[in-house]
């Protein structure tokens, strides 16, 4: 998923909207709905994660009298968790609150803090491990401790806490800010996910070392571990690393909310009234307000291993359509990446209005070679640019304009550096495979059927890669379906069940295979995810078989939570939508021109009327001598409508002046 991010982030460098903005482009606007939907989720549980898991944090500080508190003075909750008694969490609402009221003023996600924050979080990581290591003790691991749930356990653990490694997208929709994005993403993108990868693992090993799993403190593990050896002091340690890690995470994960709400409400699939920006704080208050209330409301109701096994649901589920995204677009033809490209220069060039035209100016307005390519400043897709763009990214320098500029008309389709197009041979891969094959490898990619150098994409191939990916899709997930609550039977070697297995993992080595055989597009973009088809294909199956591995009430939830948003898009969002809108007014100027145009034979206007005989051919619309004449001007510019419509009326003719006048006494109307 890392790679295909990071293959978004170098195609779309100037969107904000992360994964919302590039499925609104690529593939559709009900499936950008849904993605955004999903994300939106992400980040509205991560915030009321962030302030759950903060507040339970304080209570272990406290010796937990301020729960004992709450269930005294306030009582307890049950059925929102699994069965457990949890509290109606107040802290934790009033931290979503101060949150969002900070976020809301247009505080600015600044690189030092940032850094601050993330050295204590450091610094007491290497202290839990030096300290951990004077407690350890091997038993924990015996006598059946170890992998007490076995392998299903930790897939199962590893789809709830998959919550962890969710923050590359943000990395991702950096690329503006990058100096040089082919090589800062994908490394940046590698280089946290290990950095999270190491923490994780090393803190885990020492927690289940110095505690039997059976005895770890649910609500605050890493201090309540050095209680249990008497180790007071190192509580209060591990609590500043805490509060340092989760401030990060909880602000990380407020900052973008509204961004992609914003973005959403701009394009008419959420209420517009939530893309109003502040002309005093800069940033989207509105949709700032409703999502803090949202979380904080979560957080008080909720509790954290609910809301975190909610958060994973959504994310990996916005996961998976990137990589559907990213299969998708590299099989398609050039046309319609043209379109993609024309759609990102049209973007950033188009005048903005209000408080986002000030507040981007600097930041986002083209250049005069921009403006050179950039056509007609008609916005195609509607999807809008997300407000102060120091929210989000982490400003690392100036980016490297001259090498990857988006207004360029190749941006993202030839190599910028060289414009050529981008070489098969250039791929280190085929380079090894070549090698290890020798001549024979041309051999053997003729009798596989695979493209050669020259093939090119087509409407067709670009057709069949998306038949095969969606069927893909369906297949991936009954079969990740069939793996889990079907264990038993195939454990048992049932002989229907194998031949069922069997049956689907032949069906989907063939459709990867079929996708395989297909000609991808030969241009080059700054960075591209390597081994495809078969690295987002592996990303899908990962990610569905990890989204069932999660409880059936968190599917009921996410049923509960897509189902509101189905009903927003159907109710609201498809019928104001920027898209429809367009269509509606392109109709309205189409009917508009056609009244004018209905059998009305063309006509120049020197010193009088000069009508076209029958047997003429029908000149087109030329420029007007008479300025104050600006008929034909108008209907110049709707060429394509005019034209069917003339062919309509070839067969009726009716003398010019007499249609004219007919037309004009019928059909006037003020516009």
């Amino acid at each position: 998923t890392g790679v295909c991010y990071a293959e978004f982030g170098v195609r779309v460098p100037k969107t904000t909207g992360s994964a919302y903005t590039y499925s609104y482009v690529t593939v559709g606007e009900f499936v950008a709905f849904f993605i955004g939907w999903n994300l939106i989720l992400e980040y509205l549980i991560g915030t009321a994660a962030g302030a759950s898991a903060l507040s339970s944090m304080f209570d272990s500080l406290a010796n937990h009298t301020i729960s004992r508190w709450m269930i005294n003075s306030v009582g307890t909750l049950n059925g929102l968790g699994k069965g457990e008694e949890s509290y109606p969490d107040l802290l934790a609402l009033v931290i979503a609150v101060i949150v969002t009221i900070i976020v809301a003023m247009g505080v600015k996600n600044s690189v030092g803090l940032n850094n601050v924050l993330n050295v204590i979080n450091l610094a007491v990581w290497i202290f839990i491990m030096i300290a951990g290591l004077f407690y350890v003790k091997g038993d924990n691991w015996s006598e059946g401790q170890f992998l007490p749930f076995g392998w299903p356990g930790v897939l199962k653990g590893a789809a709830t806490c998959f919550y962890a490694f969710i923050g590359f997208d943000i990395i991702a929709t950096t690329g503006e800010e990058a100096k040089s994005p082919n090589t800062s993403i994908p490394y940046a993108i590698t280089a946290s996910l290990v950095a999270c990868l190491t923490a994780y693992v090393s803190v885990s090993i020492i927690l289940t070392l110095m505690v039997p799993y059976d005895a770890i403190d649910t609500e605050s593990p890493l201090m309540e571990m050095f209680v249990a050896h008497g180790f007071y002091a190192a509580k209060f340690i591990v609590a500043i690393g805490s509060v340092a890690g989760l401030t990060v995470s909880l602000l990380g994960s407020l900052f973008p909310m509204p961004r992609v709400i914003y973005a959403m409400a701009g394009d008419g699939l959420l209420f517009r009234f939530l893309s109003h920006v502040s002309s005093y704080t800069e940033t989207p208050v509105v949709a700032c307000i409703v999502s803090g209330f949202l979380a904080a409301l979560l957080s008080l109701l909720v509790s954290l291993r609910d809301l975190i096994e909610m958060m994973s649901i959504g994310t990996l589920l916005a996961y998976t359509l990137v990589s559907v995204c990213v299969l998708l677009l590299r099989y398609q033809p050039e046309s319609d990446i043209d379109g993609f490209v024309k759609f990102l220069s049209e973007e950033h060039t188009k005048k903005k209005e209000g408080i986002l035209a000030d507040c981007e100016k600097e930041a986002c307005s083209p250049g005069s070679e921009g403006e050179e390519f950039s056509g007609p400043p008609t916005n195609t897709c509607g999807a809008k640019n997300l407000p102060s763009l120091g929210d989000n990214e982490m400003l690392i320098g100036k980016s490297d304009k001259s090498t990857y500029n988006v207004n360029h008309p190749n941006y993202g389709t030839v190599d910028m550096t060289s414009g050529i197009e981008a070489d098969e041979s250039e791929n280190i891969y085929l380079i090894k495979l070549k090698k290890l094959i020798g001549p024979r490898y041309y051999t053997m990619r003729i009798h596989l059927g695979l493209p050669g150098k020259m093939d090119r994409p087509t409407v067709a191939t670009g057709h069949t890669v998306t038949t095969c990916v969606l069927l893909l899709f369906v297949l991936m997930f009954i079969f990740c379906s069939f793996i889990i609550f079907g264990a038993d039977y195939i454990y048992e070697q049932s002989w229907w069940a194998v031949l069922l297995v069997v049956l689907m993992i032949l069906l989907i080595v063939v459709l990867v295979f079929v996708i395989l055989q297909q000609p991808e597009n030969p241009k080059k973009l700054p960075y591209m995810a390597p081994c495809l088809p078969f690295v987002p294909a592996f990303a899908m199956l990962v990610n569905i078989y990890l989204m069932l591995k999660l409880s059936t009430v968190t599917w009921i939830r996410f049923a509960v939570w897509c189902f509101v948003g189905l009903l927003i898009y159907f109710g609201y969002g498809m019928w104001n939508s920027t898209l429809e809108i367009s269509a509606r007014e392109e109709a309205l100027h189409q009917s508009t021109y056609q009244r004018y145009d209905v059998d009305v034979d063309p006509f120049s206007v020197d010193d009088g009327f000069s009508y076209a005989t029958e047997g003429e051919a029908y000149p087109g619309w030329g420029p007007s001598e008479d300025k104050s004449f600006s008929y034909q001007q108008m209907a110049g510019a709707k060429e394509s409508h005019r034209t069917s419509s003339r062919s309509k009326s070839k067969g009726r003719h009716k003398p010019p002046s007499e249609a004219l006048i007919a037309n004009d006494e019928l059909d006037y109307s003020p516009e």
